[in-house]
C-alpha cells in the first residue's frame, strides 16, 4: 500500500511539472513571438516612432509681407529688431541675472514681474523675452557682457514698422501679439514674439500677409533640449498688398487738414480707386506693435477729437447742403420740375406750427433749378422735397451710393442712414411727417452719410453713367485684383447735365464757393458746399443772434463740409472733405478742398502705371536684361 501510494505521489507530481513546463514553454513561445512580430515584421514602424522621439519639428516664423501705396511707396515693412531673451534653466539665479541686465537694458519693475510670472508658467529651457526694439548700442553692449550675463541670449529678429506713422493708419492698421484663444487654435502663434494683425488691412488680410512658416528638424536630449538642427525648411513670405492709395496725395491732404479733427477722401471716377483717405487727427502704429503704455492709450482715448476713429469709413454725420443734389436729382427725373420753374424765397417756410429758415435770413428771391445748387436755397429745396416726397429721395439717394456698405475689405464700416416711410414705421412704430421731409431736403434730420460715400456720391454724378464703387486693394501679391464691373446709374443725361451746371456754378457764377475757386490754366472743378447743424437751434438763439460758430463751444458747432469734382469739362477726380465742428462748408471746408484737388490734378495720379512688386528671381533677371541691355547700345 505505501508503494502504491509513493507511485500516486509521482505520477501526480510528474503531470504537475509537465504542466508546469507546458505552460512555461507557452509563454516563453508567446514572448519570442511577440518579440519577433515587433522587431521583424513591425521593425519599420518602431523606427519611424524612434527617430521622432529623438527628432523634434519646431516652426519657424515666417516674414511678413510688406504694405505698400501704388507707386511701391512702403506703407508697412519688417525692420531688424535687436531683443534679448532669457533661457531661465541657464542662468544660476533669474533674479541676479535680470537685475545685472538691468544696468544695460532699460527693465521696469513692472516688466520683471511679468517676467517672473511668465517663467513659473512654462518649462525652463523655453526662452523668455526680456527687451525688444534696442539700440544698436544697447544691444552691442549686452553681447560684450555676454561672460557675465549666463543665460542671457541676444537676438537679432524681425519687427513691424510703419515708416509713415500717422499717415496712414487708419487704413493700413498695425499688428499686436495674439490673445490666448487664438493661439490655442494656431501652434505659429505660439512662437516667441509672433505678431497678428489686429486693425486695419493688417487684420482682415492677416492671412495674406503672415505667409507659411518653416520648418527645422532638431535633435533633442530625452528633456526636450535641443541638440543639433538636423534639416531645414524655409516658409513662405507673406504676399505684399498693393493699395491704390498715393502715397504723396495722402501726405499733401494730411499736411492741408492740419490738427483739424477732420476727413478728406480722393477718388478715381471711373475706375473707383480711392487715391487718399485721410482721417485726423491720427496715431502712430509703431506704439502698438511693442504694446502701448497705459499713459499713450489714455491720451488717445481722451483726445476729444478722437485719433482712433476712422472718420472717413465709420464717421457718420448729416451731409448738409451737399445733398441737395440728390433732391434735384430725383424732382427732375419724377417730373416734379423741371430746370425752368422758380421757387421764391423769403427767408423761411412755415409748416403748421413750425417755422423752417433758409441760411440767407432775407431770402434769396425768385430762383431756378441752377442758380438754387449755386446758392445753396434751402427754401427752394424745402419746396421740392415736399414735392417729391422721401420715398423718392431716398430711393436716388441709395441710387447714387449712399447708404450702402462697400466691399473694400477693411472692418468698421458704417453704413449711413437713409430714411423713408418704411424705416420710420419699423424703427419708431410711427408715421413719417411731412416736416421730416423738409428737413432732409437740405440734408439734415434722421439723414447721415460717410465721407467715402460722399465722395462716392460726388463720382456718380460726375461719371454719369455708371455706379462707381470705390476699392482700396489694387493688387495681393503680385496679381492685380479684377476691374470692378460698375451697373448702369440710369439717370437721365440731360438731368444730370443740370446738376453739373449747378455745381459749376458753386464755384464760378458768384456761388456759395466763389471765393474758392481754382485759378490757373487748365484747373477747374465744380463742388458744392454743406454746413450740418449737430443740434438744433431755438428761437430764442436764433431770436439773439447766438448764431456765429465762436459764440459755441466746439463740440457744438456746425460741421463744415464740401463735395467736388474736376476737371470740368473733363471729370477724372472726386473728393469730400468734412471738418468736424468747422463752421460753415464755404468758409472752412471749400478752401481745403480746392487745394486738395488742385494737387490732385497736379499729380494725376491715374495717368502713372502702378507698381507691382515682382518676385526676386524676375527681378533679377529684369534687372540683368537692362544692364545687358545698356552695354549693347553703349
Amino acid at each position: 500500500m505505501a508503494f502504491d501510494s509513493e507511485n500516486d505521489r509521482y505520477r501526480r507530481f510528474t503531470r504537475r511539472s509537465f504542466l508546469l513546463a507546458s505552460g512555461q514553454g507557452l509563454l516563453v513561445a508567446g514572448l519570442l513571438g511577440r518579440l519577433y512580430y515587433l522587431g521583424v515584421i513591425e521593425s519599420s514602424q518602431y523606427k519611424t516612432l524612434s527617430d521622432e522621439n529623438r527628432l523634434s519639428l519646431r516652426l519657424i516664423a515666417p516674414i511678413r509681407g510688406k504694405i505698400l501705396d501704388r507707386y511701391g511707396h512702403a506703407l508697412a515693412i519688417n525692420q531688424k529688431d535687436f531683443q534679448v531673451h532669457l533661457i531661465p534653466e541657464a542662468t544660476r539665479n533669474v533674479e541676479e541675472t535680470l537685475e545685472s541686465l538691468g544696468r544695460i537694458v532699460n527693465i521696469s519693475n513692472e516688466d520683471i514681474a511679468k517676467i517672473l510670472k511668465k517663467i513659473k508658467r512654462q518649462p525652463g529651457f523655453v526662452p523668455v523675452t526680456v527687451a525688444e526694439n534696442l539700440s544698436w548700442e544697447t544691444f552691442s553692449r549686452v553681447n560684450v557682457e555676454m561672460p557675465n550675463l549666463p543665460g542671457v541670449l541676444p537676438v537679432e529678429d524681425k519687427t513691424r514698422f510703419y515708416p509713415e506713422e500717422a499717415l496712414t493708419p487708419h487704413m493700413v492698421g498695425y499688428v499686436g501679439s495674439p490673445d490666448g484663444d487664438e493661439v490655442g487654435r494656431d501652434p505659429v502663434l505660439q512662437l516667441l514674439g509672433f505678431k497678428i494683425g489686429v486693425a486695419g488691412f493688417e487684420k482682415s488680410l492677416d492671412k495674406d500677409l503672415r505667409g507659411t512658416a518653416g520648418t527645422s528638424r532638431v535633435e533633442v536630449n530625452a528633456f526636450g533640449r535641443v541638440v543639433r538642427e538636423v534639416a531645414r525648411q524655409e516658409g513662405r513670405e507673406g504676399d505684399s498688398v498693393t493699395l491704390t492709395i498715393d502715397l504723396e496725395l495722402q501726405r499733401y491732404v494730411a499736411e492741408r487738414l492740419g490738427d483739424e479733427s477732420a476727413v478728406a477722401v480722393v477718388i478715381d471716377i471711373h475706375s473707383g480707386d480711392v487715391l487718399a483717405a485721410v482721417s485726423t487727427p491720427g496715431f502712430n502704429p509703431n506704439d502698438f506693435t511693442y504694446g502701448i503704455s497705459e499713459e499713450k492709450w489714455a491720451g488717445l482715448l481722451e483726445n476729444p477729437k478722437r485719433p482712433l476713429y476712422n472718420k472717413f469709413l465709420s464717421g457718420q454725420y448729416p451731409p448738409g447742403s451737399t445733398f441737395k443734389m440728390v433732391v434735384a436729382l430725383a424732382a427732375l427725373e419724377a417730373r416734379i420740375i423741371d430746370q425752368n420753374e422758380k421757387v421764391f424765397c423769403n427767408g423761411k417756410v412755415v409748416l403748421g406750427d413750425r417755422t423752417f429758415h433758409c441760411w440767407k435770413e432775407e431770402g434769396h428771391g425768385a430762383l431756378a433749378l441752377v442758380e438754387s445748387i449755386a446758392q445753396s436755397c434751402d427754401v427752394y429745396f424745402y419746396e421740392i422735397a415736399g414735392r417729391v416726397g422721401i420715398d423718392r429721395i431716398a430711393e436716388m439717394a441709395r441710387r447714387l451710393g449712399l447708404g450702402e456698405i462697400y466691399d473694400l475689405g477693411l472692418q468698421g464700416q458704417a453704413k449711413g442712414l437713409v430714411p423713408d416711410r418704411d424705416w420710420k414705421w419699423a424703427y419708431y412704430g410711427s408715421r413719417w411727417q411731412k416736416g421730416e421731409t423738409l428737413n432732409v431736403g437740405i440734408g439734415q434730420g434722421a439723414l447721415l452719410a460717410t465721407p467715402l460715400q460722399l465722395a462716392v456720391m460726388t463720382a456718380r454724378i460726375a461719371n454719369g453713367r455708371y455706379a462707381v464703387r470705390p476699392r482700396l486693394v489694387y493688387a495681393v501679391g503680385n496679381t492685380p485684383g479684377p476691374a470692378l464691373d460698375f451697373s448702369p446709374l440710369g439717370v437721365n443725361q440731360r438731368h444730370l447735365a443740370l446738376i453739373q451746371e449747378g455745381m459749376t456754378k458753386v464755384l464760378t457764377a458768384g456761388g456759395t464757393a466763389y471765393g474758392s475757386r481754382l485759378r490757373g490754366e487748365g484747373l477747374s472743378m465744380a463742388g458744392k458746399t454743406g454746413t450740418s447743424q449737430v443740434r438744433s437751434i431755438s428761437a430764442e438763439e436764433r431770436e439773439s443772434g447766438v448764431l456765429s460758430p465762436e459764440e459755441r463751444a466746439w463740440i457744438e458747432r456746425d460741421h463744415a463740409l464740401f463735395v467736388a469734382y474736376g476737371p470740368v469739362d473733363e471729370p477724372r477726380y472726386a473728393l469730400s472733405v468734412l471738418v468736424e465742428h468747422g463752421g460753415g462748408g464755404s468758409r472752412v471746408a471749400a478752401p481745403i478742398a480746392r487745394d486738395i484737388m488742385a494737387k490732385t490734378l497736379e499729380l494725376d495720379p491715374m495717368s502713372r502705371p502702378v507698381f507691382m512688386e515682382l518676385p526676386p528671381l524676375e527681378q533679377e533677371e529684369l534687372e540683368a536684361g537692362v544692364k545687358g541691355k545698356g552695354q549693347e547700345n553703349g
